[in-house]
């Protein structure tokens, strides 16, 4: 579920970074995916180190 509203979050934001700038909607796509993919990944590598560390 973390994964999940992070993406969402991730994608909000590279759209919004892209309507800004005036791209239209295949820009708009293209920011969100390239926004949410890294984003998403590093939250999932922190998730390990936290389980990994005894956190969760």
């Amino acid at each position: 579920m973390l994964l999940t509203l992070v993406f969402i979050a991730g994608f909000a934001l590279g759209w919004q970074r892209a309507a800004r700038r005036g791209g239209d909607r295949l820009d708009k796509l293209q920011y969100g995916a390239a926004h949410a993919i890294p984003l998403t990944l590093v939250t999932f590598v922190a998730w390990i180190v936290a389980v990994r560390v005894g956190l969760f």
